[in-house]
Parts: C-alpha cells; sequence; structure tokens
C-alpha cells in the first residue's frame, strides 16, 4: 500500500487498496484546447494506448473543451499519477506538433497551435484524485461525469457527445474506446 503525501499542498494520495479512482485535470488556465474534434478523438486514441501500456481499468471518461474526468482502477504498472502523467504528455507532445509540410486542414486546426506562443504548457499541474470506497461513490462520480456536456449546453442529451463513456452506460454500446466495466 502507498500514500503519497505533501503537507504544505497537503496532497494525500492512497494507492495500493484496489480503489477506483476518481481523476479530474485541466488545460492550463482553463483554455479549451481540447475543443476540436481533432484534439478530443487524438485525447481519447492515446487514453486508450496508455491503457493497454499500463495495464488499468477504464470505468467511465468524460472529456471536456478545457478539462478531463476518468474513472480508473489502479494499474498493473506504476500509479494513477503514473498515468496521468504519461497521459498528459502524450497529448501534448501530440497536439503541439508543428505540421508537416503537406498538413491537412484538420491538423491545422488544433486549438493549442493558434493560442498565443506565450502559453508555458498544455496541462495544468497537478490532477484532482478522489478515492471511490463504494458503489453509491461510483454512481455519483458517473452521473456527474455524463451530465457535464449538457450542463455546460454543449449538448441536449448525454448521448448526444460521444468522447464519454455514456453510451456503453445506456445502450451497452462500444464508443471511441472500450470500456471495462465494474465486476
Amino acid at each position: 500500500m502507498t500514500s503519497v503525501i505533501l503537507h504544505g499542498h497537503k496532497l494525500i494520495r492512497h494507492y495500493g487498496h484496489g480503489h477506483l479512482h476518481f481523476i479530474t485535470f485541466t488545460c492550463y488556465r482553463r483554455l479549451p484546447l481540447l475543443r476540436s474534434i481533432c484534439a478530443r478523438n487524438a485525447f481519447v486514441q492515446i487514453l486508450g494506448e496508455t491503457r493497454d501500456r499500463y495495464g488499468f481499468s477504464l470505468v467511465g471518461y468524460v472529456v471536456m473543451p478545457e478539462h478531463i474526468h476518468l474513472l480508473i482502477s489502479e494499474p498493473a504498472k506504476g500509479t494513477p499519477s503514473t498515468i496521468i502523467q504519461v497521459l498528459k504528455q502524450r497529448v501534448s507532445r501530440r497536439l503541439r506538433r508543428k505540421p508537416r509540410r503537406r498538413a491537412s486542414y484538420r491538423q491545422l486546426k488544433l486549438p493549442f497551435r493558434n493560442s498565443p506562443p506565450s502559453l508555458p504548457r498544455f496541462w495544468q499541474y497537478r490532477c484532482y484524485d478522489f478515492n471511490l470506497w463504494s458503489q453509491g461513490k461510483f454512481v455519483e462520480k458517473l452521473h456527474y461525469m455524463h451530465r457535464n456536456p449538457v450542463k455546460r449546453k454543449l449538448v441536449a442529451h448525454f448521448r448526444d457527445w460521444p468522447w464519454s463513456s455514456f453510451s456503453f452506460y445506456s445502450m451497452k454500446e462500444t464508443g471511441w474506446i472500450r470500456i471495462d466495466p465494474l465486476r
């Protein structure tokens, strides 16, 4: 069992207990750097690759224009913090990459490339990590995540936001990425 504690900033993370983790992290200064379809698709693709590499279960997710919510298990390799670090680095590198000479129109429309050059990074430091100890908390966090796009008026109904696990839980459909149901 592992706990990470930073007294100065009151960061306490509990690992090694087999809990699910509700994780939230945001783009730098909450800028909508994931506002494009291409950027959200790239995030989901990299999330799947990271899951395969580190061996964690993805139980739920939502990709918003300026933040991410994940429900994940503890990984076979590393910790949830390791996963988030790798995920952030890979997404940032992919979306900040300069387009090739013969770049497609979609490559040129990534929002980060149109941002001011003074923008020092893609993501805010750290993330919010909450251990889920009960089925009730799991359901609460899953509903909270799925309501986000509707609450923010990005879509009229949950099913209309394809960058979330809602379609899996409502219709048992595989969306952009495979969801690992609780057993």
